[in-house]
């Protein structure tokens, strides 16, 4: 029974995953554009994916539908027409819409708390669990211990151990 249902709950979550999967594949955007090498036809759907929408909360260029990401991906389009490497497309669009249009933004000291603080939790995290195990491994080396059991207390616990079920 247990089975049957485990195997019916992984088919539910595949299948739940690959809905969301083909969802977020059908509501990618399309242009199309002429490019004059494969190069850059090729640097252009990678910084697609690598910017981010200024409107958009957490899409790329690639896949938001609005405005400006259309605007932003026709820029894209003429920057790269124009020779620009791919740091300067980055610089030219951290200049005009601030660091929260890369999705991957430098260390330095204005992203050095979203840099560190998953370092942070996670150290916090391994903290709290070795002092966790620390006192639960005291506790039971408190309960074990048979110096603090009187005479009748062994005897009773003796006893309980040494019964079969």
């Amino acid at each position: 029974m247990l089975a049957r249902f485990l195997a019916l709950a992984s088919c539910a979550v595949i299948l739940f995953s690959l809905s969301g999967v083909l969802a977020i594949s059908a509501s990618a955007v399309v242009d199309i554009y002429e490019f004059d090498t494969e190069s850059q036809r090729e640097r252009y759907f990678q910084l697609s994916e690598e910017l981010r929408c200024p409107k958009c909360q957490n899409q790329n260029l690639a896949g938001s539908d609005s405005q400006i990401a259309g605007d932003l991906r026709r820029e894209l389009r003429r920057l790269l027409e124009e020779g620009k490497t791919d740091k300067e497309i980055k610089r030219f669009m951290v200049d005009r819409y601030g660091e929260f249009v890369l999705y991957n933004p430098p260390l330095q000291k204005s992203t050095l708390v979203l840099w560190g603080l998953p370092f942070l939790l996670f150290l916090v995290g391994v903290v709290a669990v070795l002092v966790l195990v620390k006192r639960r491994k005291g506790t039971k080396e408190y309960a074990a211990s048979s110096d603090n059991l009187s005479a009748e207390e062994r005897q009773a616990l003796d006893s309980l151990l040494d019964k079969k079920p």
